[in-house]
């Protein structure tokens, strides 16, 4: 989702560039093109800075989601029991154990399935984190020279 949202903002980046690039050359003095052309380059940074942020924190919400409710396992007791001790580690092991037993194998295979899912949960977090975290001091950077080019 974050890599299609960057694309985009790449393609529109480029897009003004050069519309800016073209009225730029046609402005009446060289110094009025090159003031539009910096604040053209400051609004595609705070645009693509944004637009990083805006994606990471809906991928932080979406992990902090599943963190908070994670998907419930697919496959019921009964199918378990059917199929999945047809994998057992030992041959003939499934006509030997008890509806107690196998429902214990379920069980502590369906918690080792949900911590998983968390710990994936908790890793896309930490990562979401990065697309919120490391453009966000580009942008109040750039934010300040858009300031500081308005007032002169």
């Amino acid at each position: 989702m974050a890599v299609s949202i960057i694309g985009l903002a790449l393609v529109v980046i480029v897009l003004v560039l050069a519309t800016t690039a073209i009225a730029a050359t046609k402005g009446n003095s060289k110094g009025e093109g090159k003031i539009m052309i910096k604040n053209v380059y400051i609004y595609v940074v705070l645009f693509a800075t944004l637009m990083m942020i805006i994606g990471g924190s809906v991928s932080a919400f979406m992990a902090v989601a599943d963190i908070v409710t994670p998907a419930p396992y697919h496959q019921s007791f009964e199918e378990f029991r059917q199929w999945g001790m047809e994998k057992s580690e030992i041959p003939g092991d499934k006509a030997n154990l008890t509806d107690a037993e196998i429902k214990a194998r379920y069980d502590a295979m369906v918690t080792a399935e949900k911590d998983r899912q968390v710990n994936r949960a908790k890793n896309s977090l930490v990562k979401s984190m990065g697309w919120i975290i490391i453009p966000f001091p580009i942008f109040v950077i750039f934010q300040r020279r858009l300031k500081s080019n308005a007032e002169v």
